[in-house]
């Protein structure tokens, strides 16, 4: 189940591209910080997303300065992990 889980993630995201990783990863991060209360899911959902891109771009344009890292690189960097804490917590 583990391994089919991290398949069918892995695929989604290389076919969709990096930054939509976000998409997955805000409802998981806003669901655990409001818990029942659906009223405040999606606008949480919402900002949480848009606050972990700019965190992302922003990490990502400082770290190596001409160039820069894009942001996609840096949602996977940041976006792995949790994933992976969400899978070995259940």
């Amino acid at each position: 189940m583990l391994l089919a889980s991290v398949a069918l993630a892995s695929s989604a995201v290389s076919v969709t591209g990096g930054i939509s990783f976000i998409g997955l990863m805000a409802p998981h991060i806003a669901r655990s910080l409001v818990g029942p209360r659906n009223q405040l899911y999606i606008p949480i959902a919402l900002v949480l997303g848009g606050w972990m891109l700019l965190f992302a771009d922003t990490i990502g344009r400082n770290i190596v300065q001409p160039e820069g890292i894009s942001a996609g690189i840096m949602v996977s960097l940041i976006g792995a992990p949790y994933f992976i804490y969400l899978l070995a917590k259940k």
